[in-house]
């Protein structure tokens, strides 16, 4: 009786974030058709939430598992390029969101994939939420275990493919920005591209990036922490730009473009670091203003 109720609540929990999700924002749930973006780079999420499977002769690795929903979708979009569902092994993410994070432990448990996350969003992962300093104690969604943490400079490695993680906190604690080197179809054999897959970049209403007489920084150092982000990508080689948002890159409208100009259409490093330049100006307009708000 006590599994079963259990069960319900989560059951409760689950239907009612899905039911908001569906509501204020659509374009997460909307199917995209699945594409290639590079020999063995796919985009397999929907109109804004970014999902990518990365393909390897000893099985994949998924980035991003999204909202609760999401993993029917995901799933879908991976058999139809052809792979299959189970051969999914590694689980990474950009951030311990809601909205990446909501189909983690039901994918795990189809696949058996392992989950590796950044230290600072582990525990955030593995309460469903609970620690994270911005929408906690409440949970956000359905805890899931953690089989590797990861540290700043990390790699990943499966097949012969190097994925290196870098530590972007700011936007969560533990914001991840992902890094491999990519051959694009159609280019010389032996060139090969950097890729960048941002994790986060935004501050939210809800992030407190001063401290204040009774109302302290939404954690100790985010304000630093979002500087020493923007450094950091700044000073990441990228050709191919990518992100946990489909809004990030553009991708709707490079997707319409793609037809014509086939997988160059990915290649933008000047819409890279017009995002970073965008991102920070916003973060120096918010962090002033909280520093003479009072």
């Amino acid at each position: 009786m006590r599994v079963l109720h259990r069960f319900l609540c989560f059951l409760s929990f689950a239907l009612v974030t899905l039911w908001a999700h569906a509501d204020q924002h659509p374009d997460w749930s909307t199917p995209v058709k699945p594409f290639q973006i590079a020999d063995n780079l796919y985009y397999v999420g929907s109109q804004d939430l970014a999902a990518f499977l990365v393909t390897t002769p000893q099985g994949n690795i998924l980035i991003n598992q999204n909202i609760p929903s999401s993993p029917l979708l995901i799933r879908r979009s991976v058999e139809q390029l052809g792979f299959r569902w189970a051969d999914t092994k590694i689980l990474l993410n950009g951030q311990a969101h809601s909205d990446h994070m909501g189909g983690t432990a039901e994918i795990m448990r189809e696949t058996g994939a392992k989950n590796f996350v950044m230290d600072g969003d582990a525990s955030v992962s593995e309460t469903g939420g609970r620690t994270d300093f911005a929408f906690g104690p409440k949970q956000q969604f359905a805890p899931a275990h953690v089989d590797r943490v990861l540290h700043d400079g990390d790699t990943v490695t499966l097949g012969g493919i190097v994925l290196t993680a870098h530590k972007t906190a700011g936007h969560t604690r533990g914001c991840t920005t992902w890094t491999m080197r990519v051959h694009v179809p159609g280019e010389p054999a032996g060139k090969v591209r950097d890729v960048v897959i941002v994790g986060g970049l935004t501050v939210l209403s809800e992030y407190r990036l001063v401290d204040k007489p009774g109302r302290p920084a939404s954690y100790p150092g985010i304000a630093n922490d979002f500087a020493q982000t923007f450094r950091t990508l700044r000073a990441l080689p990228c050709d191919i730009f990518l992100g946990a948002h489909g809004g990030y890159f553009d991708m709707l409208t490079k997707l319409q473009q793609m037809p014509q100009r086939g997988g160059q259409v990915w290649i933008d490093p000047a819409g890279y670091k017009q995002a970073v330049d965008d991102a920070q100006q916003r973060f120096d307009k918010e962090l002033a203003k909280q520093q003479h708000a009072g």
